[in-house]
């Protein structure tokens, strides 16, 4: 049976990941953890299928119009699917022994941390990468087998805990190949991650502890919401939206790691008032403008007025 929360809540995911580009896992997890109070195991599990249904979407545009280095995902893979393959059975260590479940909500709630610290961290390495940018763009031997050991730690984590497939490659590739633009780099990260998600789906299935309720509920929401998200960023770039989602991602990080109440609570509140009022007050102010990158409309066709302003 259908959950309509979960459906929701897949809904506000897709489309957050359809808006500002942040991992889906990082959002998903969590909230399945700290929301609806489904079993570690069973989150990340059921994260995993989802991630190697929804992938593949991304990805096939990306392929059609020739964005990856398929070198580089060559060399990401050969690391990522042994690697997730590590990490899943590790995680039926963890799960299997005493204590599994809050052990594994831990570790998420460090590998969510991580990925909040890597993401700002982003910002600088763009920096670098602009600097770098005039260089060419060589794909070396030293650095496509250091993009494979990236690819074996990304799939131990992703087998582990789901998260951290799309934030960690993308500040590695930013690094090894800063002459990289940035389209390429995005089609290079989700044609990756296909082979590794899905190697890591059928192993997450085999154990039997994927719900299929969770997952479907999840999916209904999700699959509208990423098309929703993508529509809505060509009239806003989701830029604080961002902040305030890595806000969010950072004080479930602090929960799960089991920190007091008040303090996730406090970092929260203090987000959603400190940027989601301004997010709101620009919605308002912009809503009549055109999308960013649009043509300004002659004169004539401003006098005859769009039905859709």
């Amino acid at each position: 049976m259908i959950d309509p929360w979960l459906t929701l809540g897949g809904l506000f995911a897709g489309t957050v990941v359809g808006l500002t580009g942040l991992g889906g896992a990082a959002i998903v997890t969590p909230m399945l953890l700290l929301l609806f109070n489904v079993p570690a195991g069973v989150a990340v599990s059921t994260d995993v299928v989802s991630a190697a249904v929804m992938k593949p979407v991304g990805a096939a545009v990306h392929i059609k119009r020739g964005t990856p280095y398929y070198p580089v995902v060559l060399w990401l893979t050969m690391g990522s699917v042994p690697g997730v393959l590590l990490g899943t059975w590790l995680f039926t260590l963890m799960i299997d022994g005493e204590g599994g479940d809050e052990m594994l909500k831990r570790l998420i709630g460090v590998v969510l941390l991580i990925a909040v610290a890597v993401t700002i961290l982003r910002m600088r390495i763009r920096k670098y990468a602009a600097a770098h940018g005039s260089e060419a763009l060589t794909f070396s031997r030293g650095r496509l087998a250091i993009a494979a050991v990236v690819g074996l730690v990304v799939g131990i984590l992703v087998g582990l805990t789901s998260v951290g497939s799309g934030t960690l490659i993308a500040a590695s590739l930013l690094i090894l190949f800063p002459a990289m633009l940035p389209s390429r780099l995005v089609g290079t990260d989700l044609v990756q991650a296909v082979p590794m998600l899905i190697v890591g789906a059928i192993a997450h299935w085999g154990l039997g502890e994927v719900d299929t309720t969770v997952l479907l509920s999840l999916m209904l929401g999700q699959i509208p919401g990423v098309f929703i998200g993508a529509r809505v960023s060509s009239r806003y770039n989701g830029q604080e939206l961002r902040w305030l989602l890595l806000v969010l991602v950072g004080a479930g990080g602090l929960a799960l790691l089991g920190a007091p109440k008040w303090l996730a609570t406090s970092v929260t509140v203090v987000g959603v008032l400190a940027l989601g009022v301004p997010i709101l007050v620009r919605a308002w102010r912009t809503r009549h403008d055109p999308p960013e990158g649009a043509t300004p409309a002659a004169p004539e066709e401003v006098s005859g007025r769009d039905p859709a302003s």
